[in-house]
Protein backbone atom coordinates (compact mmCIF):
# COMPACT_ATOMS: atom_id res chain seq x y z
CA UNK A 1 0.00 0.00 0.00
CA UNK A 2 1.37 3.72 -0.92
CA UNK A 3 2.31 6.04 1.86
CA UNK A 4 -0.64 8.30 2.81
CA UNK A 5 -1.22 10.27 5.70
CA UNK A 6 -5.02 11.30 6.61
CA UNK A 7 -6.13 14.39 8.55
CA UNK A 8 -7.90 13.46 11.78
CA UNK A 9 -9.63 16.09 12.70
CA UNK A 10 -11.14 16.50 8.87
CA UNK A 11 -12.84 12.97 10.44
CA UNK A 12 -14.02 14.69 13.54
CA UNK A 13 -11.21 14.21 15.89
CA UNK A 14 -10.93 17.52 18.23
CA UNK A 15 -9.85 18.51 21.75
CA UNK A 16 -12.26 16.89 23.30
CA UNK A 17 -11.54 13.21 21.89
CA UNK A 18 -7.67 13.85 22.27
CA UNK A 19 -8.36 14.72 26.50
CA UNK A 20 -10.24 11.42 26.27
CA UNK A 21 -7.26 9.64 24.61
CA UNK A 22 -4.50 10.53 27.36
CA UNK A 23 -4.95 8.02 29.32
CA UNK A 24 -3.90 5.79 26.78
CA UNK A 25 -0.84 7.95 25.29
CA UNK A 26 0.86 4.86 24.33
CA UNK A 27 -1.43 4.37 21.97
CA UNK A 28 -2.83 6.16 18.72
CA UNK A 29 -6.31 7.23 17.58
CA UNK A 30 -8.48 6.30 14.89
CA UNK A 31 -12.06 6.16 13.27
CA UNK A 32 -13.55 2.85 12.37
CA UNK A 33 -14.23 2.74 8.92
CA UNK A 34 -15.56 -1.08 8.20
CA UNK A 35 -16.03 -4.08 10.27
CA UNK A 36 -15.64 -7.38 9.00
CA UNK A 37 -15.99 -10.10 11.35
CA UNK A 38 -14.04 -8.91 14.37
CA UNK A 39 -11.30 -7.14 12.45
CA UNK A 40 -11.42 -3.42 11.92
CA UNK A 41 -10.14 -1.44 9.36
CA UNK A 42 -9.16 2.25 10.62
CA UNK A 43 -8.70 4.94 9.67
CA UNK A 44 -5.35 6.29 11.42
CA UNK A 45 -2.81 9.54 10.78
CA UNK A 46 -0.96 7.18 8.67
CA UNK A 47 -3.21 5.88 6.97
CA UNK A 48 -5.49 3.13 6.50
CA UNK A 49 -4.98 0.32 9.15
CA UNK A 50 -5.99 -3.20 10.00
CA UNK A 51 -7.02 -4.16 13.41
CA UNK A 52 -7.78 -7.09 15.87
CA UNK A 53 -9.68 -6.42 19.01
CA UNK A 54 -7.88 -6.21 22.35
CA UNK A 55 -7.83 -8.02 25.29
CA UNK A 56 -9.21 -5.44 27.45
CA UNK A 57 -12.33 -4.83 24.49
CA UNK A 58 -12.77 -8.75 24.44
CA UNK A 59 -13.23 -8.70 27.84
CA UNK A 60 -15.87 -5.53 28.16
CA UNK A 61 -17.70 -6.35 25.37
CA UNK A 62 -18.30 -10.07 26.82
CA UNK A 63 -19.68 -7.97 29.82
CA UNK A 64 -21.72 -5.62 27.26
CA UNK A 65 -21.91 -6.08 23.54
CA UNK A 66 -22.31 -2.78 22.36
CA UNK A 67 -18.83 -1.79 23.74
CA UNK A 68 -17.63 -3.64 20.63
CA UNK A 69 -16.21 -1.27 18.05
CA UNK A 70 -18.93 -0.09 15.06
CA UNK A 71 -18.54 1.71 12.12
CA UNK A 72 -17.55 5.53 12.90
CA UNK A 73 -16.08 5.01 16.30
CA UNK A 74 -13.40 6.52 17.55
CA UNK A 75 -10.32 3.97 18.78
CA UNK A 76 -7.05 4.09 20.26
CA UNK A 77 -4.33 1.42 18.51
CA UNK A 78 -2.06 -0.50 20.15
CA UNK A 79 1.25 -1.64 17.51
CA UNK A 80 3.29 -4.20 19.09
CA UNK A 81 6.83 -5.42 17.90
CA UNK A 82 5.73 -8.05 15.27
CA UNK A 83 3.53 -4.61 14.05
CA UNK A 84 0.28 -6.43 15.08
CA UNK A 85 -2.28 -3.85 15.28
CA UNK A 86 -4.99 -4.22 18.08
CA UNK A 87 -7.88 -1.83 19.51
CA UNK A 88 -7.19 -1.01 22.83
CA UNK A 89 -10.16 1.39 23.73
CA UNK A 90 -13.25 2.44 22.13
CA UNK A 91 -13.59 5.65 23.26
CA UNK A 92 -17.28 7.00 24.26
CA UNK A 93 -19.64 7.98 21.74
CA UNK A 94 -21.30 11.10 21.50
CA UNK A 95 -24.28 9.74 19.06
CA UNK A 96 -24.73 6.15 18.32
CA UNK A 97 -27.49 4.20 16.07
CA UNK A 98 -29.00 1.52 18.27
CA UNK A 99 -31.11 -0.99 16.44
CA UNK A 100 -33.76 -1.94 19.18
CA UNK A 101 -34.04 -5.76 18.25
CA UNK A 102 -32.42 -7.42 21.09
CA UNK A 103 -29.89 -10.49 21.35
CA UNK A 104 -29.17 -12.57 23.80
CA UNK A 105 -28.34 -10.24 26.65
CA UNK A 106 -31.16 -8.12 25.36
CA UNK A 107 -28.98 -5.17 23.98
CA UNK A 108 -29.28 -3.22 21.12
CA UNK A 109 -27.40 -3.69 18.03
CA UNK A 110 -25.06 -0.49 17.71
CA UNK A 111 -25.40 0.06 13.99
CA UNK A 112 -22.91 3.58 13.74
CA UNK A 113 -21.37 6.07 15.98
CA UNK A 114 -20.69 9.40 16.17
CA UNK A 115 -22.80 10.76 13.61
CA UNK A 116 -23.32 14.80 13.45
CA UNK A 117 -26.72 13.88 10.61
CA UNK A 118 -28.88 10.74 10.51
CA UNK A 119 -30.37 11.47 7.30
CA UNK A 120 -33.59 8.51 6.92
CA UNK A 121 -33.01 7.37 2.61
CA UNK A 122 -36.46 6.32 1.18
CA UNK A 123 -36.72 5.88 -2.75
CA UNK A 124 -39.70 7.75 -4.17
CA UNK A 125 -40.49 4.87 -6.49
CA UNK A 126 -42.01 2.77 -5.64
CA UNK A 127 -44.17 4.60 -3.32
CA UNK A 128 -42.50 5.94 0.21
CA UNK A 129 -43.47 3.67 2.83
CA UNK A 130 -44.39 6.41 5.70
CA UNK A 131 -44.66 3.69 8.64
CA UNK A 132 -40.66 2.90 7.99
CA UNK A 133 -39.74 6.39 7.61
CA UNK A 134 -41.74 6.95 10.99
CA UNK A 135 -39.49 3.82 12.65
CA UNK A 136 -36.57 4.85 11.02
CA UNK A 137 -37.14 8.83 12.05
CA UNK A 138 -37.56 7.20 15.34
CA UNK A 139 -34.12 5.61 15.34
CA UNK A 140 -32.80 8.74 13.91
CA UNK A 141 -33.65 11.15 17.09
CA UNK A 142 -32.48 8.40 19.52
CA UNK A 143 -29.68 8.62 18.45
CA UNK A 144 -28.66 11.80 19.05
CA UNK A 145 -28.00 13.12 15.79
CA UNK A 146 -30.15 15.38 13.86
CA UNK A 147 -32.63 14.00 11.78
CA UNK A 148 -33.05 14.44 8.21
CA UNK A 149 -35.20 12.98 5.46
CA UNK A 150 -33.57 12.60 1.50
CA UNK A 151 -36.31 11.06 -1.06
CA UNK A 152 -34.32 9.75 -4.14
CA UNK A 153 -35.29 8.55 -7.35
CA UNK A 154 -37.25 12.13 -8.19
CA UNK A 155 -36.89 11.33 -11.55
CA UNK A 156 -38.62 8.15 -11.40
CA UNK A 157 -42.13 10.13 -10.59
CA UNK A 158 -44.26 12.50 -12.40
CA UNK A 159 -44.59 14.89 -9.59
CA UNK A 160 -41.92 14.53 -6.71
CA UNK A 161 -43.33 17.88 -5.32
CA UNK A 162 -46.22 15.84 -4.40
CA UNK A 163 -44.33 13.33 -3.09
CA UNK A 164 -42.18 15.72 -0.71
CA UNK A 165 -45.70 17.37 0.62
CA UNK A 166 -46.51 13.96 1.89
CA UNK A 167 -44.07 12.85 3.67
CA UNK A 168 -43.11 16.34 4.93
CA UNK A 169 -46.88 15.94 6.93
CA UNK A 170 -46.06 13.13 7.95
CA UNK A 171 -42.30 14.03 8.80
CA UNK A 172 -43.56 17.42 10.66
CA UNK A 173 -40.24 19.07 11.58
CA UNK A 174 -37.82 17.17 9.64
CA UNK A 175 -36.20 18.42 6.59
CA UNK A 176 -36.91 16.92 3.43
CA UNK A 177 -34.58 16.53 0.57
CA UNK A 178 -35.44 15.30 -2.93
CA UNK A 179 -32.51 14.29 -4.90
CA UNK A 180 -31.68 12.96 -8.44
CA UNK A 181 -28.10 11.05 -7.06
CA UNK A 182 -27.11 9.94 -10.70
CA UNK A 183 -27.51 13.34 -12.23
CA UNK A 184 -26.29 15.46 -8.65
CA UNK A 185 -29.42 17.05 -8.65
CA UNK A 186 -30.81 18.56 -5.51
CA UNK A 187 -27.52 17.45 -3.77
CA UNK A 188 -26.19 20.90 -2.95
CA UNK A 189 -28.06 20.90 0.50
CA UNK A 190 -26.67 17.05 1.37
CA UNK A 191 -22.80 18.63 1.00
CA UNK A 192 -23.97 21.52 3.33
CA UNK A 193 -23.95 18.55 5.80
CA UNK A 194 -20.56 17.08 5.14
CA UNK A 195 -18.11 19.48 6.08
CA UNK A 196 -14.88 19.21 7.96
CA UNK A 197 -15.39 17.83 11.23
CA UNK A 198 -18.60 16.10 10.52
CA UNK A 199 -20.18 13.17 9.68
CA UNK A 200 -23.30 11.99 7.91
CA UNK A 201 -24.93 8.83 7.81
CA UNK A 202 -27.23 7.83 5.52
CA UNK A 203 -30.39 4.89 7.11
CA UNK A 204 -32.50 2.83 4.69
CA UNK A 205 -33.87 -0.26 3.32
CA UNK A 206 -31.84 -1.73 0.11
CA UNK A 207 -31.87 -0.38 -3.47
CA UNK A 208 -32.94 3.11 -1.75
CA UNK A 209 -29.80 4.71 -3.55
CA UNK A 210 -27.62 5.00 -0.50
CA UNK A 211 -24.75 4.11 -2.39
CA UNK A 212 -24.91 6.23 -5.15
CA UNK A 213 -25.57 9.21 -2.73
CA UNK A 214 -22.28 8.17 -1.04
CA UNK A 215 -20.45 7.90 -4.60
CA UNK A 216 -22.02 11.49 -5.38
CA UNK A 217 -20.98 13.17 -2.51
CA UNK A 218 -17.65 11.09 -2.35
CA UNK A 219 -16.89 12.42 -6.41
CA UNK A 220 -16.05 8.81 -7.26
CA UNK A 221 -17.23 4.82 -6.98
CA UNK A 222 -16.31 3.84 -3.68
CA UNK A 223 -18.96 1.36 -2.82
CA UNK A 224 -20.93 -0.54 -5.37
CA UNK A 225 -24.42 0.09 -6.53
CA UNK A 226 -27.32 -2.12 -6.25
CA UNK A 227 -26.48 -2.51 -10.17
CA UNK A 228 -22.84 -4.08 -9.51
CA UNK A 229 -23.53 -5.61 -6.48
CA UNK A 230 -22.82 -9.98 -6.46
CA UNK A 231 -26.52 -11.58 -6.16
CA UNK A 232 -27.19 -14.66 -4.68
CA UNK A 233 -29.60 -17.60 -5.43
CA UNK A 234 -32.54 -15.62 -4.57
CA UNK A 235 -32.11 -12.88 -6.76
CA UNK A 236 -31.18 -9.87 -4.08
CA UNK A 237 -27.95 -8.17 -4.07
CA UNK A 238 -25.61 -8.36 -1.18
CA UNK A 239 -24.70 -5.66 0.64
CA UNK A 240 -21.32 -4.69 0.65
CA UNK A 241 -22.11 -3.50 4.55
CA UNK A 242 -21.56 -1.08 6.72
CA UNK A 243 -18.87 1.86 5.64
CA UNK A 244 -17.65 5.18 6.23
CA UNK A 245 -15.86 7.02 3.73
CA UNK A 246 -14.00 9.91 4.11
CA UNK A 247 -14.94 13.12 1.52
CA UNK A 248 -12.22 14.91 -0.26
CA UNK A 249 -12.45 18.58 1.67
CA UNK A 250 -13.06 16.81 4.44
CA UNK A 251 -16.30 15.22 6.30
CA UNK A 252 -17.52 11.62 6.27
CA UNK A 253 -20.59 9.33 4.97
CA UNK A 254 -21.63 6.55 6.90
CA UNK A 255 -23.76 4.32 4.70
CA UNK A 256 -25.71 1.75 6.80
CA UNK A 257 -27.28 -0.68 4.48
CA UNK A 258 -30.25 -2.56 4.64
CA UNK A 259 -32.20 -0.79 7.27
CA UNK A 260 -35.78 -1.16 6.96
CA UNK A 261 -37.86 -1.25 9.82
CA UNK A 262 -37.60 -1.08 13.97
CA UNK A 263 -39.32 -3.60 16.05
CA UNK A 264 -40.56 -1.62 19.20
Amino acid sequence: MDFMTIDLTALGWDADWASDARRRADCQPGRVARVERGVCTVLGAAGPLRATLGGAVLATAARDRSYLPCVGDWVLLATWPDRHVTVEVVLPRRTAVVSRTTGRAGQGQVLAANLTVAAVVEPMRPGPDLGRIECLLALARESGARPLLVLTKADLVADPAAVVRQVAAAAPGVPVLPVRAQRGDGLDPLRAEVAPGRTLGLLGPSRAGRSSLVNALAGAVTLPTSASRRVDGAGRPHSAGRALVAVPGGGAVVETPGVRAVPG
